[in-house]
C-alpha cells in the first residue's frame, strides 16, 4: 500500500479533482478522501463558510485543497471558475457532480414552477455545466473521470423524492451514460453513482424527518467516499457505467412517508 492506493492501481498523487457540494455530506467526505490519497482538490459550492471550513481540516491533515465559490447552475460562473482553475493547475482528472437539493413541498399537487426549476437547474443543469467544463481539458490529456452523484431516485420513482428530485436524477443517469457514449474515444470514464437513504443534510428537507436513530444506521457520507476511492483507484481501462448502493438496514417509513395523504 502507497498513500492508501492499492499496488497495481494509478495513484492520485499530484492528481486534480473538482468536487462540486464540496463543503457538505457526500461532498466534503470525498474531498476528504481524495486529498489523503493525495489529489489536490478543488471544493466549489454556493456556501463558502462550509467550504472553508473543510479546506482548513484538509490542509490541517497535510493536503492540498481550495475553495471555490459558485452556484453550478450558474453556466457563466462555471466558466468562469473552471478558467481560473485550469490556469492554476493546468489539468483536471476527476470531477464528482455531488452538488443537489430537494425541496419540501415535492408532490405533483404542491410543487411550484419555481422550485421545479430550481432542483432541476441544480441537480441536472449543473451536472451538464460541470462537465461542459472539464471535457475540454479531460479530452487534451486524453483521461478523465466523471462520478454523477444521482440516486436511486434515479432509477426508481417514488413519492418519497418527490417528482422533480426523480426527473432530475433520472436525467443525470441518462447524462452519464451519454458520456459514455460519446467520450470513451478520448478515454474519459462516467460513473452513475446512485445511493439511496444517505445520512446528509438533504434529509433535512424532508416533509417527515427521519428519526435520529434511523439516520444512524443509514449509509454514511464516507461510505460512499469509499465507493469513490473504488472508481478512482481502478485501471482507466475499466469503466463502471452505474453503482447502485443502498443502506443494509431496511427502515419502516412513517405515517405519510408512504406517499399516502
Amino acid at each position: 500500500m502507497a498513500n492508501g492506493v492499492p499496488e497495481g492501481n494509478p495513484a492520485l498523487r499530484d492528481k486534480v479533482v473538482w468536487v462540486t457540494g464540496g463543503g457538505t455530506g457526500i461532498g466534503r467526505a470525498a474531498s476528504e478522501m481524495f486529498a489523503q490519497l493525495g489529489a489536490r482538490v478543488a471544493l466549489l459550492g454556493r456556501r463558502m463558510e462550509p467550504l472553508e471550513r473543510a479546506v482548513r481540516l484538509i490542509e490541517a491533515a497535510g493536503g492540498e485543497a481550495k475553495a471555490v465559490q459558485l452556484d453550478v447552475a450558474d453556466r457563466a460562473q462555471v466558466q468562469q471558475a473552471a478558467q481560473a482553475l485550469l490556469a492554476e493547475w493546468r489539468r483536471v482528472d476527476i470531477l464528482v457532480n455531488n452538488a443537489g437539493l430537494n425541496v419540501a413541498k415535492r408532490r405533483l399537487h404542491e410543487i411550484s414552477g419555481a422550485d421545479w426549476d430550481r432542483v432541476v437547474e441544480v441537480n441536472l443543469t449543473g451536472a451538464f455545466n460541470m462537465a461542459m467544463a472539464v471535457l475540454p481539458a479531460m479530452r487534451a490529456q486524453r483521461d478523465g473521470l466523471i462520478i454523477n452523484v444521482a440516486s436511486l431516485a434515479g432509477k426508481q420513482v417514488g413519492v418519497l423524492s418527490g417528482t422533480a428530485y426523480a426527473a432530475s436524477k433520472h436525467g443525470m443517469v441518462a447524462l452519464s451514460h451519454s458520456i459514455n457514449l460519446e467520450e470513451w474515444r478520448h478515454n474519459i470514464r462516467s460513473t452513475s453513482f446512485c445511493p439511496a437513504e444517505v445520512n446528509t443534510e438533504i434529509l433535512d428537507k424532508r416533509p417527515i424527518p427521519v428519526p435520529e436513530a434511523d439516520r444512524a444506521r443509514l449509509m454514511q457520507p464516507e461510505d460512499l467516499a469509499f465507493a469513490m476511492r473504488m472508481l478512482a483507484t481502478m485501471p482507466a481501462r475499466t469503466c463502471v457505467t452505474e453503482i447502485i448502493l443502498a443502506p443494509t438496514y431496511k427502515r419502516t417509513l412513517q405515517p405519510g412517508e408512504s406517499g399516502a395523504a
